[in-house]
């Protein structure tokens, strides 16, 4: 039988019928309830002293993350673990809130909501479209393609990019290299961001990448906001070059006072793409599936490291 742990007892319940497991819950505070663990699931947020508990777990194989980004998890992962994200689980959810953040920030929807508070009537005729723009998605995984495939009903030009230039499928025509961005970007009005934070994408958007955007252009993070060069976007928003709408920032959270919280024409979530009441469903859907795999064959998809 292999031990599956996981952090919530609601989890356990969707996954207690399938063969081969032996599940327990533990949600990484305290001493591990046993110490035959083979496969981890840690939980949604969890901190950095928490995982560093995985390095005590001398039966574990495989850790399953319940998040899409993964990167937080790269420094506690023990010698020949393989970590796997929850590719797919965020899909629904972090899509909606790309449109929700490129809808609200065209429409005036910040404004509106800040003249209501007022009690006050605030007339915000003429806002610009979402319909007739020429989106530019950053990223083009699982999430970069939900967001197309939402965008595309609102009449939008879409052009995506990924880290290596292919052919296109049934939404896009091509999909462009990153190395295109300098070309792409002067006709994107609205630029979306989904890449995962890696070496390669760490602060991505710098003030370059900025002063090439259309003047008004809005930037959407849905991403990591580590691919933002935060200073340089703070720089093009006060002084009106670009707006933005931002999921997530660098530093997060941000401390009270931070310039980019009072910058004009920037609207901030706070890092909500995933948390929605899509998520939990999908999750143990994916770890059924997963679950199921590793106890037929002792392998999970969707790894994106292992430890060495």
């Amino acid at each position: 039988m292999t031990v599956v742990s996981v952090p919530r007892v609601d989890w356990a319940e969707g996954i207690a019928d399938l063969p081969g497991l032996t599940v327990t819950v533990w949600d990484l505070s305290g001493p591990p309830p046993r110490d035959d663990i083979e496969v981890l699931v840690p939980p949604y947020e969890v901190s950095s002293r928490r995982l560093a508990v995985l390095r005590n777990l001398k039966s574990l194989k495989a850790i399953q993350l319940p998040t899409a980004g993964f990167e937080h998890a790269l420094p506690h992962l023990p010698e020949g673990v393989v970590l796997a994200n929850a590719k797919g689980v965020h899909d629904t959810s972090t899509a909606e809130l790309a449109l929700t953040l490129a809808l609200a920030a065209q429409r005036g929807i910040p404004q509106a909501v800040r003249a209501q508070d007022r009690g006050e009537w605030e007339h915000l005729a003429w806002q610009p479209s979402l319909a007739d723009r020429k989106v530019l998605v950053v990223g083009y995984g699982s999430i970069g393609r939900a967001i197309v495939r939402r965008l595309l009903p609102f009449e939008v030009e879409v052009t995506v990019c990924a880290s290596s230039a292919r052919e296109g499928d049934d939404l896009v025509d091509r999909v462009h290299a990153v190395s295109e961005l300098p070309d792409l970007l002067p006709e994107a009005e609205i630029v979306i961001l989904i890449v995962p934070l890696t070496d390669a994408t760490r602060r991505l958007v710098d003030a370059d990448f900025l002063a090439r955007m259309p003047r008004n252009a809005l930037l959407v993070n849905v991403a990591r906001g580590g691919v933002v060069d935060t200073e340089a976007l703070v720089e093009a928003c006060a002084s009106g070059r670009v707006r933005a709408a931002l999921d997530v920032t660098d530093p997060e959270p941000l401390p009270a006072g931070h310039p980019l919280m009072s910058c004009p024409g920037v609207l901030i979530t706070g890092h909500v793409g995933g948390a929605t009441s899509a998520f939990s469903p999908r999750l143990v859907r994916l770890l059924r599936e997963q679950l199921t795999r590793y106890a037929e064959t002792g392998a999970l998809e969707h790894v994106v490291a292992t430890g060495s």
